[in-house]
């Protein structure tokens, strides 16, 4: 624990889950002025968007936090004439918020290296990313500039791999987390690896501080964490509950009323395997056979989702939430710190 605190300057092991598309300058700050490492998650941000959302954070706390984002696999569909036919799949759901069926965009994301340059400007106490290891040129970058870099792992071989990479710390990212799996070494259905099962091996396999992800809600699962070798916990659905997230009041009711064994994996709301609700949107997609690559779909969807977010309409939504979800009981932030901070 005292070696994750000395790296990333914090007073508390407690990490905030980066939410790709979800996460809001109030929960963050609320995370780092308790003593943590807030989060942001930068998920299509373009450079400009990234500087303003840093400009807001720095308003907010002068604590350390972290920023997130995905890296590119490879595999990314591009912007082609396959758009209009998977576009046209979604229609009834455009239909419903009253939006209409989007055009094909000169791209579904902004590039790695625009992000990378706006985050340096942004001097964060550290850089978290997922899907893969980063390269030596960015983990040299950011150790230049006295960023601490952050991996997420969700198999023993890619905790191996990061470390491999220079990374400062890893997050051993159990099949129970919400939202997306960032397998990165084999196919997310063959890296469903449980917390408990997941992280002391990682601790056992690698040299720097392990970070527990999934199902981890209360102080019972931070002591769990902690004795099984973790360095520290790291939180996301207890706290995309509470009144400081950007989670819709649709959102946070699903989180209160959703049962472990009630929460899907799924490819239908963005083409890559993430855990949430199986609500109306999820039903009618996987029933369709119709889904799009990544980024493909995440944009596609995300033009009836956002709509369907100003509307408060949960059953169209990316409901993203974990199998600890009954066990987010507080409203506020703060309160779901100090409850986490109890298992330390």
């Amino acid at each position: 624990m005292s070696d994750l605190r000395e790296l990333l300057g914090i007073r508390h092991p407690i990490l905030l889950g980066a939410f790709g598309g979800m996460s809001s300058v109030a929960l963050t700050a609320a995370v780092s002025e308790s003593g943590g490492l807030g989060a942001y998650g930068l998920y299509g941000y373009d450079g400009a968007r990234i500087r303003e959302t840093a400009a807001d954070l720095r308003r907010a706390t002068d604590k350390p936090f972290a920023l997130n984002t995905w890296l590119p696999t490879g595999d990314e569909a591009l912007p082609g004439p396959q758009h209009s036919v998977f576009a046209q799949a979604l229609e009834p759901f455009y239909e419903a918020v009253g939006v209409e069926v989007p055009h094909r965009p000169e791209r579904y994301l902004p590039s790695l290296e625009e992000q990378l340059e706006a985050i340096w400007d942004a001097a964060p106490a550290a850089l978290s990313v997922v899907f893969g290891v980063p390269s030596a040129e960015v983990v040299a970058e950011a150790h230049r500039r006295g960023v601490r870099v952050i991996g997420t792992a969700t198999t023993v071989a890619e905790a191996v791999a990061l470390e491999a990479g220079g990374v400062d710390a890893v997050i051993a990212s159990g099949a129970e987390a919400a939202g997306h799996r960032v397998s990165f070494l084999r196919p997310t259905e063959e890296s469903l690896v449980g917390t408990i099962a997941l992280v002391p091996q990682v601790v056992d396999a690698v040299s720097v501080p392990v970070i527990a992800a999934g199902g981890i809600a209360d102080r019972r699962g931070v002591a769990a964490a902690l004795a099984l070798g973790a360095s520290g916990v790291q939180v996301g659905t207890a706290f995309l509950a509470t009144a400081q997230s950007a989670a819709t009041d649709a959102h946070r009711a699903a989180i209160r009323a959703t049962a472990a064994d009630e929460t899907v994996l799924t490819r239908a709301m963005s083409g890559r395997l993430a855990r949430g609700v199986r609500n109306r949107a999820v039903r009618a997609i996987e029933a369709s056979g119709t889904i799009a690559p990544f980024p493909m779909q995440n944009w596609l969807t995300g033009r009836f989702r956002a709509a369907a977010g100003e509307q408060n309409l949960g059953e169209l939504q990316s409901l993203w939430l974990g199998q600890a979800a009954p066990l987010a009981r507080h409203d506020d932030a703060r309160a779901v710190f100090e409850e986490l901070l109890a298992g330390v």
